[in-house]
């Protein structure tokens, strides 16, 4: 296979093949009704929300411009924590800030490609998408329909995951022309825009629930 640039043309195919196998009814022929509706509804609630979409593809967007070997890291450290959270979700270990976290972590992804920040070391750009992946991971979770397989769910969003960082990656091999990486910022820079959006919502449907919270009500004192 041919490859462009530095970067191989592989992520694009992975991509188109990975919803393909998804979509197709030999994916679950063997699967039962209520178990190919978890595996179906996980591998769609990625696509249904544009602040998961935002985050997930600029995961792709950053490894493809950072370049080997945060363009394979960054898509796994992803999906391996979001799993993580995702377990937490459906057992409900509570996380705080779900909603925040996501919409924090399209601004700041939207920011690294905008910025095309290139740290020398990938630690903390791994770090970084593992803690957000976490937060996306339990907003998964916590959305299993009732009566479906909570083990097919979690499998559906993370192949759907997958398969939106690798649309990141695919795009992001446009980084290799230098009109490429002008587009890669811009690209960044609206999704930051979207990001601060969403956060801003976010906060502001945090803050207007805990002060619709009921007050605990004070205990009768003997003597008053």
């Amino acid at each position: 296979m041919k490859s462009l640039g530095k970067y191989p043309s592989w992520p694009a195919w992975f991509t188109a093949l990975t919803v393909w196998l998804a979509a197709s009814p030999a994916a679950q022929a063997h699967i039962e009704h209520g178990e190919a509706g978890g595996f179906s509804s996980g591998f769609k609630h990625p696509w249904s929300g544009f602040d998961h979409i935002a985050a997930m593809v600029a995961v792709g967007l950053w490894g493809a411009q950072l370049g080997a070997p945060a363009i394979w890291l960054l898509p796994v450290v992803f999906p391996l924590i979001m799993a993580i959270g995702g377990f937490m979700g459906l057992v409900g270990i509570p996380l705080p800030g779900v909603e925040i976290g996501i919409g924090l972590s399209a601004f700041l992804l939207g920011i690294m490609v905008a910025a095309e920040v290139t740290p020398k070391k990938f630690i903390w750009p791994a770090l970084l998408v593992g803690v957000f992946g976490l937060f996306h991971g339990h907003a998964h979770g916590t959305e299993l329909p009732p009566g479906e397989n909570g083990l097919l769910y979690s499998i559906g969003f993370v192949i759907a995951t997958g398969s939106l960082h690798g649309c990141g990656i695919a795009i992001g091999l446009v980084h290799r022309w230098p009109a490429g990486k002008t587009v890669l910022r811009v690209a960044g820079a609206v999704i930051a825009l979207c990001g601060a959006y969403f956060l801003q919502e976010a906060i502001r449907l945090e803050s207007a629930e805990a002060f619709s919270a009921p007050r605990p009500t004070e205990k009768s004192v003997p003597g008053k």
